[in-house]
């Protein structure tokens, strides 16, 4: 069994070569030209990366495996022939590991955290209960994917989305449409968009000194939005498995576990605001979300024990949204083009491959951007892939068969459609306002709480 679970899949053998080859040769048409790795004038890493992309699309039952080969050759060509952003070699190498440690280590922590409070949840007996609250027709679907925009515009989005699975397997059987997985996703992506504590690219635009009215008015994409894609997965989902019309009798809710629950939100979304509005300079030092969550679930332990056996699965899950955020991280993206409402459109269909974090980061550096339209575009543009947001990576942990581009973009094609709609009608409404002076702007007090505008890159 241990030589079965070591044993490279054909796939993954068959992506490697891929990959190996087309390092390989242009890294020798790099060479001899004494310029930079590129390939028909791309940059070698750009192609390695798609190609790795491709190869968790058509592979779909290896993605964790595909991702690390990538990502091991990814590294591999930049060790020998093009360094990265800190420096060559090694010490390079290690340079940039400490750059991107503390988003990693977060994320392993929320996704893995996240995973034990889902189950805590579920535990609790709420779900259990909800078909007596909501309706009992496809309507019963829409209003849930409500819930979950609500939620998400206060809470990190991976814990919206896991909630949201929670209740959806309670109250459909455990039958879930992938149509309605990607919905799930999608709203959860959406009520974050218009918040700057809902989700990681806003509050990053925060700390940077954007307003928060500038970030506020992606709710108006993200709403319309909405609707596109909540209508048509609220009926897939009543085709495909009608939600329970009445809860099971004699369920008691445990109110230990609610506590549990909710002690554990409270962690996440203190870390979140203080860290990043009074101690921002420290943000890029030490992932104090993810060890805030840890800390919650420790100090409940002794009251309702976690399910510490959904550990491994989350972590099979965690490794893989890693690897490919730590592929992209190494893309050689000095630039994005000039800000413009034509750009930011297309930042949203990058954003279903390509982590939003550095996005947002090169965009907040270059400036120029209506900051309304770029957080609903990244915010929002990676629920169109499964592995596009750390929510759909969360998801798909709890729903396996999610794990299929093809069968997400057959299925979920509502999401991509209430995207470009949704874009359109924000545009449409406000026009485009780019802010050139957001950095100018003096801290200000929101809520009783200084705003310390600082660069998000530290």
């Amino acid at each position: 069994m241990h030589c079965k679970q070591l044993a490279i899949p054909r796939p993954g053998l068959a992506l490697a070569s891929a990959l190996f080859a087309s390092g390989a040769v242009a890294a020798e048409a790099g060479t001899a030209a004494g310029t930079a790795s590129t390939l028909f004038g791309i940059p070698v890493e750009f192609i390695l990366f798609a190609l790795t992309l491709l190869g968790v699309a058509l592979f779909h039952r290896h993605t964790l495996t595909v991702a690390l080969i990538g990502l091991a050759i990814i590294t591999l060509h930049k060790l020998l022939f093009t360094g990265f952003a800190h420096g060559a070699g090694l010490a390079g190498f290690g340079l940039h590991l400490a750059h991107e440690w503390v988003i990693l280590t977060n994320l392993l922590g929320l996704l893995l955290g996240f995973a034990l409070l889902s189950k805590h949840f579920e535990e609790s007996r709420i779900p259990a209960l909800l078909p007596n609250y909501l309706p009992d027709d496809w309507k019963g679907g829409f209003v849930l994917l409500i819930m979950i925009f609500v939620l998400s515009s206060f809470l990190d989005n991976i814990a919206a989305a896991m909630i949201g699975g929670t209740i959806a397997m309670a109250v459909f059987r455990g039958k879930v449409h992938i149509g309605y997985l990607a919905a799930i996703v999608a709203a959860s992506n959406a009520g974050g968009s218009g918040s700057v504590v809902g989700d990681t690219t806003t509050t990053m635009m925060w700390i940077d000194g954007v307003s928060p009215l500038d970030v506020f008015e992606a709710y108006i994409a993200a709403s319309v939005a909405t609707v596109i894609f909540g209508i048509p997965a609220a009926l897939q989902q009543h085709a495909y498995s009608p939600i329970t019309k009445d809860a099971t009798p004699g369920i008691r809710i445990d109110w230990t576990r609610v506590g549990v629950v909710a002690l554990i939100l409270a962690a996440a979304i203190m870390a979140n605001v203080v860290i990043n509005t009074r101690y921002a300079h420290l943000s890029d030092r030490f992932p104090f979300i993810g060890a805030a969550v840890w800390v919650a679930i420790l100090l409940a332990a002794p009251l309702r024990k976690p399910d510490w056996s959904l550990l491994p699965g989350a972590f099979k899950g965690s490794v893989f949204l890693l690897a490919l955020i730590l592929c992209a991280s190494m893309m050689p993206v000095e630039k994005l083009p000039a800000a413009s409402w034509q750009s930011a459109l297309g930042l949203g269909f990058v954003s279903a491959v390509f982590d939003n974090i550095p996005l947002t980061a090169l965009a907040l550096k270059q400036g120029g951007y209506d900051w309304g339209f770029l957080a609903y575009a990244v915010g929002f543009g990676g629920s169109m892939i499964w592995f596009g947001s750390s929510a759909g990576v969360a998801l798909s942990n709890m729903f396996p068969e999610a794990k299929s581009v093809g069968q997400w973009l057959r299925h979920g094609w509502h999401v991509a459609v209430a995207y470009v709609i949704g874009f359109f009608v924000l545009l449409a409404v406000l026009g485009w306002h780019p802010d050139e002076r957001h950095k100018a702007a003096p801290a200000k007090p929101i809520a009783g709480v200084t705003i310390v505008a600082a660069c998000a890159n530290g």
